[in-house]
């Protein structure tokens, strides 16, 4: 049983599935909700990490959404390249891990690439690597649990889960409508409301749910070729990318601070905060000279982070705890998937050490440079 059918539900839900395990997905909202953390259309996938274990793991997600978009035969990835940048994204560090596996790259200057991609500005050393771009977020969410029910998955939403209750091999999902649901394992993928279900269960770390504040911008040109997606650590970490659908016939620029948000509780939406706005365009101004410094559309979405920026992902009993996104997760969900359906299984095979409840908690792991 799988309370949460976000990315990572979903995800957990395919692989599961098509292993031939009966699946249960329970879900509080109806289709194509804005309350949690895997609406919209685009989030950037990439190969470049600061870290690197991600950057080999990025490698193994990419395998499965390929494998998705072939089963389904439904397109989710837009691969227009990635940009990273600044003196605070360590890029001879970035350029090593994408060296050490192999991911083709270059290291540009900043005026070549300036040249390259007129309409951004750039500072010091500039890599670019062409396997990154976008994946469309709210697609991939319903292209995965569409492919789980084909393998006899059922999905139930608006179904809200009020408590987990763990027995001796076998745990009970108590519904917000009086029902309850028993499975041999229960897996909490519930964003950030992993806390309140699971908190009183298992000895989790210090989770930080906050509001992100997204915005779109205009292209001046819209009829030029998009950008790539961009990672930018100057003073603050910015990241931006095509904005696909959300942004409009004309493909507006998504930008934001990658974390930029303020504490906010599960389930709310807003409101965009000004001094947020605010910042963002002065960047837009600086850097950006491309687009019309007036942001069109504004948004916002939920990042649920432990303290290292580390994903969670664990069994305790009949439990498993899913909670990896940390606000850089969405390009992983395929894997997290299957690193869900070992840890249901019972082999864990695959799943890194540093992922645990008890590496978390013990201060063993490190600050993921996103």
């Amino acid at each position: 049983m799988i309370v949460g059918a976000g990315l990572m539900g979903a995800a957990s839900a395919w692989a599961l599935a098509r292993q031939g395990r009966p699946v249960v997905v329970l879900e509080q909202y109806t289709a194509g909700h804005d309350r949690g953390s895997s609406h919209g259309s685009a989030r950037i996938v990439r190969r470049a990490y600061g870290d690197e274990l991600y950057t080999r793991l990025t490698g193994q997600a990419f395998e499965l959404w390929r494998e998705l978009e072939n089963v389904s035969q439904t397109p989710l990835l837009r691969m227009l390249g990635g940009l990273d940048f600044g003196p605070e994204r360590h890029v001879p560090t970035v350029a090593e891990h994408l060296r050490t596996n192999g991911v083709p790259h270059e290291v540009l200057p900043a005026i070549e690439a300036e040249r390259r991609w007129p309409g951004m500005r750039f500072s010091g050393d500039v890599i670019f690597h062409p396997e990154a771009g976008t994946v469309d977020s709210a697609a991939a969410v319903e292209t995965m649990l569409a492919e789980a029910e084909k393998h006899g998955a059922l999905v139930r939403r608006s179904t809200a889960v009020q408590a987990i209750r763990p027995g001796d091999g076998h745990a009970d999902v108590v519904c917000a409508d009086g029902s309850t649901l028993r499975g041999s394992t229960v897996v909490a993928a519930a964003g950030a409301w992993v806390s309140s279900l699971v908190g009183g269960l298992v000895d989790l770390p210090a989770l930080r749910v906050t509001r992100q504040q997204v915005f779109h911008f205009p292209r001046l040109d819209p009829a030029a070729p998009p950008w790539p997606s961009v990672i930018h650590e100057e003073v603050r970490p910015i990241y931006h990318l095509a904005g696909g659908r959300d942004g409009g016939s004309e493909d507006d620029r998504k930008i934001a601070e990658h974390d930029g948000g303020v504490v906010a509780e599960a389930g709310t939406t807003g409101p965009v905060l000004d001094e947020s706005r605010d910042r963002v365009v002065a960047y837009v101004r600086e850097w950006l000279p491309g687009l019309d410094p007036t942001p069109r559309r504004e948004a916002t979405c939920l990042y649920t982070q432990t303290p290292s920026e580390d994903f969670l992902l664990d069994r305790a009993g009949s439990l498993v705890v899913c909670s990896p996104c940390s606000g850089h997760g969405a390009k992983f969900a395929p894997l997290i998937g299957e690193l869900v359906a070992s840890l249901v299984t019972g082999s864990g095979v695959g799943v890194p050490e540093r992922f645990s409840l008890a590496s978390h908690n013990s201060g063993r792991v490190g600050n993921v440079s996103f």
